[in-house]
């Protein structure tokens, strides 16, 4: 299974820790292997082993080295369709986190969202087009080659895998390319991403039912060209956990979508002037009672430390504050409560919605030193009220 994820609001930044075996970094995007492919690959190395057994019998134990062959070939043609993927995604000028090869497929995360429905649908589309173009290559190959030998089922079965993928990626349901094909056409219609996310979503969300009930039954009946005298309790049981599986994850996409779809449209709500508290400036010897009071006589919520020509230098943290007693406010000077302001830490007052979750990413912190384009302070922006108003953004019902 492929996905084009993308439009996370997350700020771009070198692949996290746990993202697999670095294989390499073609156009610059680094190519991930899960740990998760290698048992994927034993299990397609002991199928396909047991299906060349009775294809080409002579091979004995060698089949298995051809089976791991078929599975390595495989998601090199899974890499293709990423990087077909990857490819249209920075050609529109979108980021592209990195590429990983895992349990069922592979994925591309893209950082944004695309800004036009049809941008939307062809970054979608090249990835099926291009597994159906592969298809298309291995049965021209079958031509060159003796049917019946090992280049002949490797190439057959590299066409059949490569037409598989692409015809279940063009399911219109997301979060398969069909999904998003889908979420673009609806988006066309309507003119509301919201729109197209909601209708492919749930569309996605009925693929995985007739996943988890319509692949064992098609499997038991012979519909897909197996023997029905063949299965036995361990298909039944195999079939059955594999439809789960695809199910389970193609449900959990599409409901993952739905929220980032949400989250999305509420972005701009997030916005670094509506979130910062009134601060007052006190200098650095200023006693903490002292500085309190000024603040509560000023209605404001925060204490900027700032020099003798009045440039701010440090926050006084709120945590910090909350840790002192009342009677010993008097003789603790904010200095001592006090966090340097470092690279990162000031923010403009215009910043919102993902250019602002961006920031604030890039530089972690507690509290934030908002100012005007002018430099003169505006606030503090704590980390704390932005994760309230963006769990709150994450709850609220999309429009």
């Amino acid at each position: 299974m492929d996905k084009a994820d993308s439009g996370n609001g997350r700020p771009r930044r070198p692949a996290e820790p746990g993202g697999g075996l670095l294989m390499g970094r073609p156009f610059g995007v680094p190519v991930y292997v899960a740990p998760s492919w290698f048992v994927v690959a034993a299990l397609i190395t002991w199928v396909f082993g047991g299906q060349l057994d009775r294809v080409l019998p002579e091979l004995g134990g060698a089949r298995y080295l051809v089976s791991l062959f078929f599975a390595v070939a495989f998601y090199a043609s899974v890499l293709v369709h990423e990087l077909a993927h990857t490819v249209v995604a920075l050609r529109f000028k979108l980021p592209v986190r990195r590429i990983q090869l895992q349990f069922f497929g592979g994925v591309s995360e893209i950082e944004k969202e695309t800004e036009t429905p049809g941008r939307e649908f062809w970054l979608a589309f090249v990835g099926p087009l291009f597994s159906l173009a592969l298809a298309g290559l291995f049965y021209l190959g079958l031509y060159a080659v003796e049917p019946g030998t090992v280049p002949g089922v490797l190439i057959a079965g590299l066409m059949i895998s490569n037409l598989i993928v692409a015809i279940f990626n063009l399911l219109p349901g997301l979060p398969l390319d069909g999904g998003r094909m889908l979420r673009a056409v609806v988006w066309k219609i309507t003119g509301r991403p919201m729109a197209g996310t909601v209708a492919a979503a749930w569309v996605g969300r009925a693929l995985a039912v007739a996943v988890l009930i319509g692949l064992p039954l098609l499997t038991h009946t012979g519909a897909l060209g197996n023997s029905t005298e063949d299965i036995g309790g361990v298909e039944t049981v195999t079939d059955a956990l594999l439809a789960a599986i695809l199910a389970a994850i193609i449900w959990t996409g599409a409901g993952n979508s739905l929220r980032m779809a949400r989250l999305r449209e509420h972005l701009p709500e997030l916005a670094a002037r509506a979130l910062t508290r009134r601060a007052v400036p006190v200098e650095a010897t200023t006693p903490l009672s002292e500085a309190l009071r000024r603040a509560n006589e000023a209605g404001a919520r925060a204490l900027v430390v700032v020099d003798g020509r009045g440039e701010p230098t440090a926050l006084v943290r709120e945590a910090a504050i909350v840790g002192v007693p009342q009677h010993r406010r008097p003789w603790v000077a904010v200095s001592t409560l006090a966090q340097d302001l470092e690279e990162g830490m000031k923010v403009p007052a215009e910043l919102a919605g993902e250019a602002l979750l961006d920031a604030l990413r890039a530089a972690p912190a507690t509290e934030y030193l908002v100012v005007e384009e002018t430099g003169e302070i505006y606030g503090v922006l704590s980390a704390a009220d932005v994760e309230r108003a963006f769990v709150a953004a994450m709850a609220r019902p999309g429009s």
